[in-house]
């Protein structure tokens, strides 16, 4: 049975810029996401940028999960339809599982803003060593979209019935 929390527990969290374009100061949505993940009330103990290619991502993403001080990973870029795109590809061989409802739900929602093009949006989530991790486009509307209406409140012990806290390693 799941523990629902009374109170906010903070979760610490790696950000993850997939880009072999931009560099800190453009990398907009990874600073987007710890801005709102800062204002949200958890701890960001990482942000990187690491470029297009999966054995490089698959490295980086291994680190972080490994890490005992790093509860989630989000990710932004390189889940498009071009050849650079490999996140997917990267993070499917780590995943202990599969939370197939994100990408699902981040497409429902995004249709309401950029219609059919939703279908090139391979945004995947899952789990790994108790690490809880999430990739998204990475275009800062994006990022706002799966923050604000998905990661956010699973983010959320408060969340009822359920969020992914109680699953997080501690």
């Amino acid at each position: 049975m799941s523990q629902v929390s009374e109170v906010f527990i903070p979760a610490r969290i790696a950000i993850l810029t997939v880009s072999s374009r931009r560099g800190e100061d453009e990398d907009t949505s990874g600073h987007y996401l710890r801005d709102a993940a800062t204002e949200a009330g958890h701890e960001v103990v990482e942000k990187a940028i690491v470029k297009e290619n999966r054995y490089a991502i698959r490295a980086c993403v291994s680190q972080l999960i490994a890490d005992d001080d790093v509860q989630v990973v989000l990710i932004n870029g390189g889940t498009g339809f071009t050849e650079g795109d490999q996140v997917p590809e990267a993070l499917l061989p780590l995943f202990d599982r599969e939370i197939e409802g994100f990408g699902e739900l981040f497409r429902m929602l995004s249709f309401e803003e950029i219609g059919t093009s939703t279908l090139q949006s391979r945004a995947v989530a899952g789990m790994a060593n108790r690490t809880l991790i999430f990739a998204m486009p990475g275009s800062t509307k994006a990022c706002h979209t799966a923050w604000e209406n998905i990661i956010v409140q699973q983010l959320d012990a408060r969340l009822r019935p359920c969020n992914f806290h109680p699953h997080i390693k501690k």
